[in-house]
């Protein structure tokens, strides 16, 4: 039985821990060749080695943030699978600086990072996909729509990210590129960087219990229920839609 994936190749930034090694994990086992990139060289490398299918698994050192990061893991894309037709922008940071303390250089890092790496994957992914077709998903988050006291520029990155998507699918849309363009929106999922931030606050066990409240299902959530989307969102089960921002959070927004 061929598997959901078979013959696909995905980029996943990000994908050394989190969301985005999740991600790789799920596409490595729907027989997809996945090239994660991410700037932790040993976290990457010790995944290819250790996951299913590793023989269809690569790592590639990148900076989303630079264009010439992108260049580079656009080549190597290439050259190692010789196409792209998924692309999974999933690097991301948070930094948990009180509002009237951020510097500037630690407002503009967030946004470089989740904002203009976002920009970069998918100003690339086009130029490699509109030949054949394809599809971007993009990682926004809940705090897209909401506001966060303890993650003020991580908020306006992220409101960048759902809109952005709505434009850059639009644009593929209007020049009939039969690329699509998405974004999943999680809510606080156990990751190595919200642990972070909670730790950035001070108090992790009562900032945490505050959080997981604000979740009607009471808890937070695992990467495999971000994967799960990810991988819905990427897949031609999901052919009409575009320009989606699609929220997996326990109910957060709900409310």
């Amino acid at each position: 039985m061929k598997k959901e994936f078979e013959g696909k190749v995905v980029l996943i930034t990000g994908g050394a821990s989190g969301i985005g090694k999740e991600t790789a994990r799920h596409f490595l086992i729907e027989g997809a060749k996945v090239l994660i990139t991410d700037l932790n060289s040993e976290g990457g490398e010790a995944f290819c080695r250790d996951a299913p299918n590793s023989e269809n698994a690569a790592f590639f050192k990148h900076d989303v943030a630079t264009e010439e990061g992108w260049q580079e893991a656009m080549a190597f894309v290439r050259k190692k699978f010789g196409k792209l037709d998924i692309l999974v922008n999933s690097a991301g940071i948070a930094i948990s600086t009180p509002l009237e303390d951020m510097t500037l250089k630690e407002w503009q890092f967030q946004n470089s990072v989740n904002l203009d790496g976002t920009f970069l994957g998918v100003k690339y992914a086009i130029r490699e996909m509109k030949g054949k077709g394809g599809a971007i998903v993009n990682i926004a988050s809940i705090a897209a729509d909401v506001g966060i006291f303890a993650a003020p520029a991580y908020c306006a990155s992220k409101a960048g990210v759902k809109n952005f998507t709505k434009a850059a699918a639009l644009y593929c849309a209007h020049y009939k590129y039969n690329i699509r363009v998405n974004a999943i929106m999680p809510g606080y999922i156990e990751t190595p960087m919200v642990e972070g931030v909670l730790k950035q606050q001070g108090t992790p066990g009562s900032f945490g219990e505050k959080l997981r409240e604000l979740h009607p299902m009471g808890h937070f959530g695992q990467p495999e229920d971000i994967a799960a989307g990810i991988l819905f969102a990427a897949s031609d089960k999901a052919k009409f839609m575009t320009g989606s921002a699609i929220p997996i959070d326990g109910g957060y927004l709900a409310q």
